[in-house]
Order: C-alpha cells, then structure tokens, then sequence
C-alpha cells in the first residue's frame, strides 16, 4: 500500500494517484446539492454534471513565449469582433488534447513557429467550468508569421518589448505576462535564495478523470513538536481531502464550504498557497481534471478542531522541509487565480 508521504511525493514529482472514485471524493456534487437543500437552497446543478469539452465545460491555453533579447512573443487577431488588437497565442483546448498538445497546436497556428512546452505558469479559473491553463516554453523552430500569411488565426506575430505598445485585445493578459517574465528572468539568473524561489518545471500530468475534483493537501505545525502535520481523509480509505468542482461556483466557494465541512462553521485561518500539480488526460471519455492545491493553516494544529472524518499525520523531516521551503516563497507552487 502507497504510504501518505509517498503521496505527497508523487504530487511533488507530478505523477498521477490514480482514479478519483466515488470512496475517494469527500464532498461530491451529489452531496453538495443535499447541503443546499437542507439549507432551503435550490441546488445550481445537476448532481451528473459531467465536463465535455466544448459543451459543458471550457479549456483555454495561453503561451508566454520569451526570447533571448527579453521580447514577448503575440500575434495580431484576425477575427471580426478584435480585428487589429493584440494578444498572447490563445484558444480553446479541443476534444481529445491534452493541456500541452493544445498549446503546442495553438502557438504553431497563430504564430507560425513550433515550440516544446516546459511547464505551466499558472492556472485561471472563472466560476467552476472555465479554465485558463498558462504555459511557457522555448521555441524549437518554424517560422514567424507576416501579414503575408495571414488566416483566420492571426494577421502576424511579434516579438516585442512591451506589450502596452501595441493596442491589446484585452487588459487580462497583464498579470500572466508579469509572471512569465519573472520566471524567464529567474531561469537566466538561476537565483538561489528563499526570496526567488521557484517551483521546478512542472507540466500537467496525464492522468484521466471523469469529473473535475480540487484535491486538497492542507498542512499545519504541531506546537509541542515543531512537526510539519498533514491533513488525511478517513472517509472509506486513507487520502487526501478531494472534493467534486461545483461547475456554477467560484473554486474558493466550493473550497471554503468544503472546508467548512471538516472544520466546521469558525474555520480557522487559512490560505490557498497555491498548486502543486494539475491531472489531465483528454479523451473521447474523460474530459476531467484534478487540481491538486497546497492550503497552509496560519494556528497551531493543537488549536484547530475537526468535525469531518479526517485526522492529522505528521510529516517525516525531509518531506517536512521540502513543503517548508514551498511554503516561503508565493513562486514555489503555480498560481491558481480565480478571475471574475
């Protein structure tokens, strides 16, 4: 049997933990929906919502491409409704793509050139079904699109300095433009102190899922011990806490009213750090995801109540100091922004 801490590792290291069933779900949709009820809220969705890419749920890939010279890779729009604005090479996942076979297929359509994808930067998520993964890599060959080769993708690509010199297609880019360029910086500096750390390249890992979970791995200090403590779920079998995306909430409001359902109602403080891996594999079966999030908890463990089916495990000292290091600086786990 895979020990808990051997886990944590495989996340770490990106590897998949296997099919998410109905034993290893905490909180499914069904159950979300019986809460609500009870509640005397009418529930927003179905308790079968099943994600299908380009009817139930959407995927959105975006590349922040930078060169030797510091330059941003973007293409000018071709289509009617943001003819002549500009953007980063962007567009929806297709059925059967995993993340990184989207990308690689929408960077080589807009801009002409053809790129090997090394990890993602961030993940952004707008209620429960959209999803913008961001990733970076280096380009490997192809050639620049001109005005001359102009299609329906794009009129030309460019590689520029600053993005505000040209008329952008919308504002949204900005911040995940600022944190490629913080990447591409520290990958020339391979900076070494806390405050610059970064997480590892970490590319989606292919692993299929019916369903779209948030898988949680929420960590807390023990006082007497000084011991980093992980949170295990006793529901059926021992695993992290894994609770069934709600496709009309934001991902903190199904988080916060899952948390809510092991710490109860006075939640004790705590913040998303962010994540430490995504699981996907596309197919004509399985559409859906798994986000696997860091949840660091500010008391001591001695001072926060459970009332859900979960227990704290203490963690060995070097996996202890591995999440420690995670934990003391914002660029050791992808950022996972929810947008409005």
């Amino acid at each position: 049997m895979t020990s808990i801490e051997e886990k944590v590792r495989c996340i770490l290291d990106a590897k998949g933990l296997g099919d998410i069933t109905t034993e290893l779900c905490d909180f499914s949709l069904k159950e979300q929906n019986a809460t609500a009820e009870a509640q005397g809220v009418q529930p927003s969705s179905a308790s079968d919502f099943v994600p299908k890419v380009g009817k139930s749920v959407t995927y959105i890939v975006a590349c922040v491409m930078f060169n030797e010279n510091d330059e941003l890779l973007m293409i000018e729009e071709a289509k009617a409704s943001c003819a002549g604005k500009w953007y980063l090479p962007a567009g929806r996942m297709e059925r059967g793509e995993s993340i990184t076979e989207a990308a690689v297929r929408e960077l080589f359509e807009e801009t002409g050139l053809n790129a090997e994808i090394t990890t993602l930067l961030a993940v952004e998520t707008a209620g429960g079904s959209w999803f913008r993964f961001v990733l970076t890599g280096r380009i490997t060959g192809g050639s620049l699109k001109t005005p001359a080769d102009a299609d329906a993708e794009s009129i030309q690509a460019l590689w520029l300095r600053n993005p505000k010199e040209v008329p952008l297609r919308c504002s949204d880019i900005l911040n995940i433009i600022d944190i490629g360029r913080q990447h591409h910086q520290q990958q020339q500096q391979k900076a070494t102190n806390a405050a610059t750390i970064w997480h590892s390249n970490i590319l989606p890992t292919r692993h299929p899922h019916i369903r779209n979970y948030l898988r949680v791995l929420a960590v807390a200090r023990k006082r007497t011990t000084n011991s980093m403590n992980i949170l295990i779920s006793e529901k059926n079998a021992h695993h992290f806490p894994t609770v069934e995306l709600h496709p009309n909430r934001s991902l903190h409001s199904t988080l916060r009213k899952f948390m809510i359902e092991i710490f109860g109602a006075e939640l004790p403080q705590h913040r998303p750090h962010g994540l430490l891996s995504v699981e996907h594999a596309g197919n004509d079966d399985s559409d859906g995801l798994c986000l696997n999030v860091l949840v660091a908890f500010r008391p001591a463990l001695e001072e926060i109540s459970l009332i859900g089916k979960c227990i704290w495990q203490e963690l060995t000292s070097p996996l202890d100091d591995t999440l420690a290091r995670i934990l003391s600086s914002k660029n050791a786990t992808i950022p996972l922004n929810v947008i409005r």
